[in-house]
């Protein structure tokens, strides 16, 4: 079902249209109300005037973290401070939040596109969504609650933790829908098994999975452990939240932007140069109709591609590929890019493992090395520490056939990885830790 059928539809002559209108509309609103915005763009050489087509763009400048953190708490803000009616912030564990802010039409909009977001995973009014992510600053819980409530779906505000009385509700309240980060829905799979409860003999059909990047094989892990279609959803506080992309659930290649709302680019992450359609860099997004917090050339950090072939949902909008990762989580060991999905995919293509992992990056010297850390299935493990080594070794030559790295692959038993209730942490860079 298409929830907006008009705005994702629209024909991509008048899509780029109205994003030429509203992005000509956001520059100058930027340059009279936001400080950093117009020295920026007068340290360039650049007016609004300057824009006159989709390509000018990229005379604008880009907007970065640091830059954000730097006008805390309200510097990047373009409206005064009594137009604002809601206020998020960052989900970083370290320093002062990115302060992001809405006006009462931001809310709108946003409860409309994750409305919309909702749709395209397949959700009706007739759902009920197990909202699963954490409420407060952090945009995830509140993000997901006003999409479900504009869509008309029961919504049910569990937040993160209380594993046990997540799958008690799922089952009680006969709920449809779950949404949470995907290292947390093994989690609940994980303890429903552990009660004996098979969570595929519930109602629930749909998981909306997003706030960190997961591979295709975690895709099947969950789907096959849940009995649900898994859907990768995906937002950023500084844009504006849950529901600036999500894939549709007929075609699940790649995740529809909202491009009425969002001008997507891809930019080589070393020199900024905008890509092709086609080609893998940094997504840049520059927002269209934000009044309280417009960000210019926002760059996310996020790995992918664009891709603006037709889908056969009918939604008109461009897609970015499923995120591989980070640039600012990206491992360098040895001279080698490394992205903790790839590692995943390799882990979950092994049977005998469960999906419980964490990655150490030690350096010795000169020299940086990889350990695995990765739980064996409980079968694995019952067959003692032999036939453990073997798989372990399997798993470093796959390693090293798929990624081009040495590893050292360590097995342990059921539960010695600390489970996540949000974001899980993936990587111990302990390099970081001895150079401070």
């Amino acid at each position: 079902m298409i929830f907006d059928i008009d705005n994702e539809t629209l024909p991509r002559e008048d899509l780029e249209a109205l994003q030429l209108r509203r992005l000509r509309t956001t520059v100058e609103r930027c340059y009279e109300t936001v400080k950093f915005y117009r020295e920026a763009m007068d340290e360039l050489e650049v007016k609004p005037h300057h824009i006159q087509s989709l390509a000018d763009v990229k005379l604008l400048p880009f907007t970065k973290k640091e830059q954000l953190r730097d006008n805390y708490p309200f510097g990047m803000f373009a409206v005064p401070t009594d137009q604002v009616v809601r206020l998020h912030g960052s989900s970083g564990t370290s320093g002062k939040p990115v302060v992001v802010g809405y006006t009462k039409r931001d809310v709108a909009n946003w409860g409309e596109l994750g409305a919309r977001s909702l749709s395209a995973a397949g959700l009706t009014p007739s759902d009920r969504l197990q909202n699963a992510y954490g409420y407060g600053l952090f945009t995830g819980g509140m993000g997901l609650h006003i999409a479900a409530e504009t869509l008309g779906v029961m919504v049910i505000p569990m937040s993160g933790g209380q594993t046990q009385k997540q799958v008690m509700l799922l089952e009680d309240f006969a709920t449809t829908a779950l949404s949470c980060t995907p290292s947390y829905a093994l989690n609940i799979a994980e303890e429903a098994e552990n009660l004996g409860i098979d969570v595929r003999k519930m109602p629930l059909r749909v998981g909306i999975f997003g706030a960190e990047p997961w591979s295709e094989e975690m895709r099947y892990e969950l789907e096959s452990r849940l009995g649900i279609d898994a859907i990768d959803i995906y937002g950023l506080s500084e844009i504006m939240g849950p529901g600036v992309g999500i894939e549709c659930i007929e075609a699940k290649k790649g995740l529809h932007v909202w491009e009425d709302h969002f001008l997507v680019e891809c930019v080589d992450v070393d020199t900024g140069e905008p890509l092709p359609p086609g080609e893998e860099g940094e997504i840049v997004i520059t927002t269209l109709t934000k009044e309280a917090f417009p960000m210019l050339r926002f760059r996310t950090r996020d790995i992918s591609v664009i891709d603006k072939a037709p889908c056969k949902c009918g939604r008109t909008h461009a897609r970015i590929r499923r995120i591989t990762g980070r640039s600012d989580y990206m491992l360098i060991i040895r001279g080698v890019n490394v992205f903790p999905t790839q590692v995943e995919a390799v882990l979950m293509r092994t049977e005998t493992l469960s999906p419980f992992y964490q990655i150490e990056v030690f350096r010795e010297g000169f020299m940086d090395s990889l350990r695995v850390n990765v739980e064996a299935s409980p079968p694995l493990y019952a067959k003692g520490q032999e036939y453990m080594d073997r798989v372990s070794a399997k798993v470093r030559n796959d390693i090293k056939d798929f990624i081009g790295i040495n590893a050292e692959v360590k097995i342990h038993p059921t539960g010695a990885i600390e489970r996540s209730m949000g974001k899980a942490v993936r990587v111990l860079d302990h390099r970081k830790k001895k150079a401070n």
